[in-house]
Formats: structure tokens, sequence, C-alpha cells
């Protein structure tokens, strides 16, 4: 397969996130199938699911990557057991978590995989860092994801917070 681009979701909101941001786009750099082109920087925001928890800190990379759409999801997801995310409650609070957003231009429906990330369009901690690393963006089926975001009215109070060094 040749190489394609995905983007990346990534988001933390315990055990120090940006560290874990960082931790999990060197780890996904490091693999010898991905090469990670650029990220958004951090963004925070509100949690999704119950509010007792602690804010999220958000972020978005692209990358190129010589796997399939279900090995990435694998190395990401392994990636999120070595560093130590344990699910405690649905949309609860995470050490890490990883999301494949978009991978090529290919629609995907699996038990493990809905690509474009179902959530892509509706949730602005995803669609902001994800417009500012490619403000063209277009979600397949759906069309320019700076189109698509203008009529929605979700907001968890997503801000830029800071460049990844």
């Amino acid at each position: 397969m040749s190489d394609q681009i995905a983007y990346i979701g990534l988001g933390s909101n315990l055990n120090q996130p940006l560290q874990q941001i960082k931790n999990a786009i060197e780890a996904l750099n490091a693999l010898s199938e991905v090469t990670v082109i650029i990220n958004s920087g951090f963004y925070t925001s509100k949690p999704m699911g119950p509010e007792d928890q602690p804010d999220f800190v958000n972020a978005v990379i692209e990358i190129q990557t010589s796997m399939n759409a279900l090995e990435l999801l694998d190395s990401c997801q392994l990636i999120e057991k070595n560093q130590g995310r344990i699910k405690t409650r649905y949309w609860g609070e995470r050490s890490i978590d990883l999301d494949v957003l978009l991978f090529s231009d290919q629609k995907i429906e699996t038990d493990n995989l809905i690509v474009p990330h179902p959530g892509i369009c509706l949730r602005d901690f995803v669609y902001m860092p994800l417009l500012k690393i490619n403000p063209e963006i277009e979600i397949p089926g759906e069309g320019l994801l700076k189109d698509i975001v203008q009529s929605t009215d979700t907001d968890y109070g997503c801000h830029f917070a800071g460049n990844i060094e």
C-alpha cells in the first residue's frame, strides 16, 4: 500500500495532559510506518461527558502512513494502553485518547472503526484543531468541513492553548 494521509485526534484530562499528548505524538512518530507531518497545537475544552471531571486538552495531527486504517487503529490503541489508559466510564476521564478521524478519502465502517469519525463535524475540540491544520479539508461524502461546521451549534468552550514543542 502506498502512503496515505490520515488525521488523528488526541485528548487527555489526567496525569499531565500536555505531556500525555506529546508522548502519544512521539510514540506515533516513532513507528516506522508513520511520519507526523504537522500538529494543531494544544486546545482546551470542557468535557463532553460527565461534568465532574477535569477539562480536556486536545490536539489533532496530520500523519503520513503506509499502514491501512485498521492497522493504524491498532497502533493507536496500543499507545493508549502503554500510556495507562483505563476506561472507567463512558465519556469519562482518561490519560490519553487517540481517534482516527480521517483516513485518506476513505469511508470505513467496521465494528471497530468508523471513518470519517462520527463526531468530526459536531465537536469544536475536533474541528477547530483540524481546520487549523487544513482549512480546506474535505469530509468524504459530506463536503468542506468549514462549510459543515458553520451550521452546528455545539460548543465545548474550545480554545487554542499553545503550541506543541
